[in-house]
C-alpha cells in the first residue's frame, strides 16, 4: 500500500459489495474500515476516522435514518473526514437528505472502480462531487436566486459563452474528461477554461464553484 494513498471506510450492509468495492479500489486508496449498520458504523467512525467516508444511503440500525443518521452522529469528525454517498438510490429525497446533512457528494453505485478512484480524491480535496444528472435535486433544494437574477448577474458576464458552458458542467460533477467529450474540445482546453473560470469568479475550487452556481440556480 502506498503511504500516499487516500484512507477510506466503506459503509454499506451488503458485504459482497463492500469486498467489490474494496477490490476495484485496492490500487488506488487504502480501506481502513467497514460497517454494514449504522451504529457500527458510528462506533467504527469514531474509532479510526478516515480521510473519507463511502456511504450507503439507505442501512438498519440506529433510528432508521440511514446514511443521514451516520452522518448526523458523526458531525464531530465532518471537519476532516469527508462523507462521499455511494448509493443505488437515484431519488432527489435521499440525494437532499444525506448532502443536507454534509455529505460532499453523491455516486451511484454503477460507477466504475477509477471514477470512484477519482471521485474520492476530489471530495478529500474539498470538492463536491455528483453523478451528473443528480446536481440538479441539490440545486432545486439549495437555490436561493432566480433565473432572470442570475441571467443579468455581473459575475457571470465576466465569463465567455464557452467558460459558462464547461462552468455549468464542472459545477454539475462532470470530469474534465466528461467535459471535454460533451463539448468536442480538449481535455487541456477544459483545464484552461476552468482555471479561467476560478480566477474570474474569485474561487479557489470546484465545490466552491458548484456552490456559486448552485446559488444563482445556473445548471
Amino acid at each position: 500500500m502506498n503511504s500516499t494513498h487516500i484512507t477510506v471506510a466503506i459503509i454499506d450492509d451488503h458485504d459482497m459489495f463492500r469486498a467489490g468495492v474494496r477490490a476495484s479500489l485496492e490500487s488506488f486508496v487504502h480501506v481502513i474500515a467497514e460497517a454494514a449498520d449504522v451504529d457500527s458504523a458510528v462506533e467504527t467512525l469514531h474509532a479510526q476516522p478516515p480521510q473519507v467516508v463511502l456511504l450507503d444511503v439507505h442501512m438498519p440500525g440506529g433510528s432508521g435514518g440511514g446514511g443521514a443518521e451516520v452522518l448526523r452522529r458523526c458531525a464531530s469528525l465532518t471537519s476532516t473526514t469527508k462523507f462521499l454517498a455511494l448509493s443505488v438510490s437515484d431519488a432527489a429525497e435521499d440525494v437532499v437528505s444525506v448532502i443536507r446533512a454534509g455529505a460532499r457528494g453523491y455516486v451511484t453505485k454503477n460507477i466504475s472502480g477509477p471514477e470512484l478512484s477519482d471521485a474520492i480524491r476530489r471530495v478529500n480535496s474539498g470538492d463536491a462531487v455528483f453523478s451528473p444528472r443528480l446536481a440538479g435535486f441539490v440545486l432545486d433544494a439549495f437555490g436561493t436566486q432566480s433565473a432572470d437574477v442570475a441571467a443579468e448577474d455581473d459575475e457571470l458576464d465576466r465569463l465567455s459563452a464557452r467558460e459558462q458552458e464547461v462552468m455549468r458542467l464542472i459545477a454539475r460533477g462532470y470530469t474534465y474528461r466528461e467535459v471535454a467529450s460533451e463539448l468536442f474540445i480538449s481535455v487541456k482546453t477544459v483545464e484552461t477554461h476552468v482555471s479561467a473560470v476560478l480566477r474570474k469568479l474569485q474561487l479557489s475550487s470546484r465545490h466552491e464553484l458548484t456552490r456559486w452556481a448552485a446559488a444563482r440556480r445556473l445548471l
